[in-house]
């Protein structure tokens, strides 16, 4: 599945910043022909992206943001002040090729690894998993993979859940099996693609292309490359849209506050703000962009840091897996002592599971987190002395964490979804590349795309 993309964008990246002031988006400009008013919704990566590309080449740019803060889905939390740390986004996933290390190369931000290679895997006991359980486990992982290709070659599509229920049957639901495919479920699926297993499309979940090499994190925090977008933008915090009109001779956009006109505007609305119809389009968008809207899936990855007052996990792993007697429950985390030399541990819940902890307290949280933690490590480990969590579903401005493909899409649907609107709207969002939907990189390829369907214009 690791292809490498030969990237026809790269040479965009190295204009200089040409600030746009309030002044100047008000007042015609004679000496550029061809200088149009463009406004961007959305101050996440692909917004951003698409909004510097622009204003490089002269452009009147104006960024709207619902949110009180820039980056959207990257929001890097400094209440540490001696670790950043990212709610949202967080790797490069496959520095080799791909765009963004090509741009954190230019600010000289600096990165640190995480490898797959350096993990533990515990039982439902705590205990860690023999040589023999090991190799049990892979197996049973090749039995699984080997089911979903099967299925994937038939008609019609079917869940992933649905397709590994003749393997699903032979077992009891108690049993260590069957535990362990639900620990594959989650860990290898669910928590990489975001949406749950019962939904997950067997034939296109994985259509997405990959970049090759080491998963990278930022030691100062994504907000790195938000800010140096962001740099010398018209952003415009605190705006909330409401309606598009788009079927004139100029577009408008109506937020709570006031309204925008523009030649063109570029929506980076996430895919569930999307399918919520809190922007209203008018007139309403065409049937098929409608339907890609609706059918593909916004899917959910929260996190919960902890920090504690000192390290009590093997110090030389990065991920610490568990496999739980319920299916998704904390069975994914990641340890800050290698890469950052921090007593920092951080959980996933995925899909199901992440969606359904939302509703929970922080308290509720932190003490569910802290059962499995003490069934790997026992009772005497300290209590965390802080803790950090995301809830992706219920924010208003994301209603998710990232796209996915579930059962009745199509790849296809992805470019109904960044298709334009004749030339006055377009679409990015990672949700709108095929290719890279579901990562940060394909936001913002996403970003540069629309900038260059503009500047083509």
């Amino acid at each position: 599945m690791r292809r490498r993309y030969l990237l026809k964008l790269l040479g965009l990246m190295a204009a200089s910043w040409i600030p746009v002031t309030q002044a100047q988006t008000s007042v015609p400009s004679l000496a550029v022909a061809n200088k149009k008013r463009i406004l961007v919704l959305g101050a996440g990566l692909s917004g951003l992206a698409a909004a510097k590309q622009l204003q490089d080449q002269g452009h009147d740019v104006i960024v709207i943001e619902a949110r009180e803060r820039i980056g959207g889905r990257i929001w890097t939390s400094t209440k540490w002040s001696d670790m950043p740390l990212d709610f949202g986004a967080t790797w490069i996933h496959g520095v080799q090729g791909n765009p963004l290390t090509h741009l954190a190369d230019s600010i000289h931000a600096k990165r640190l690894t995480t490898s797959y290679d350096r993990s533990i895997t515990y039982n439902t006991t705590g205990r860690e998993l023999t040589t023999a359980e090991e190799s049990r486990l892979d197996k049973l992982k090749n039995t699984v993979l080997a089911a979903i290709k099967k299925a994937q070659r038939k008609d019609p599509d079917t869940s992933i859940r649905q397709a590994l229920q003749p393997l699903l049957s032979q077992f009891d639901k108690s049993s260590e099996t069957y535990r362990f495919i639900n620990f594959i479920l989650s860990s290898t699926i669910e928590q990489e693609y975001s949406g749950s297993a019962q939904k997950l499309s067997t034939q296109w979940y994985d259509s997405a292309k990959e970049f090759p090499g080491d998963d990278v994190l930022f030691a100062q925090g994504y907000k790195v490359i938000v800010d140096y977008l962001a740099k010398g933008l018209n952003i415009k915090l605190g705006q909330v849209a409401k309606e598009i009109q788009w079927q004139q001779s100029s577009v408008r956009v109506i937020t709570q506050k006031t309204e925008f006109t523009a030649d063109h505007v570029i929506v980076t609305l996430p895919l569930g703000v999307l399918q919520s119809k809190k922007v209203r389009f008018t007139p309403q968008l065409p049937s098929n962009k409608q339907n890609a809207i609706a059918k593909l899936g916004m899917g959910v990855l929260n996190k919960c840091y902890l920090r504690f007052p000192h390290v009590f996990w093997p110090v030389d792993v990065d991920w610490l897996e568990y496999i739980p007697e319920q299916h998704g429950e904390w069975t994914e985390w990641v340890s800050f002592k290698r890469a950052a030399n921090m007593p920092i541990l951080l959980g996933f819940n995925a899909a199901d599971r992440g969606r359904a902890i939302e509703v929970w307290t922080d308290q509720e949280i932190v003490a569910s987190a802290m059962k499995t933690l003490r069934a790997i490590y026992g009772e005497n480990i300290p209590e965390p002395i802080d803790y950090q969590i995301t809830r992706w579903a219920t924010d208003p401005f994301a209603l998710g964490s990232y796209s996915y493909n579930p059962v009745g899409t199509t790849p296809a649907m992805r470019k109904t979804l960044a298709s334009s609107l004749g030339k006055s709207v377009f679409f990015a969002g990672e949700a709108s590349d095929q290719d890279y939907f579901g990562t940060a990189h394909g936001a913002y390829l996403s970003g540069l795309r629309v900038a260059n369907e503009i500047l083509a214009i």
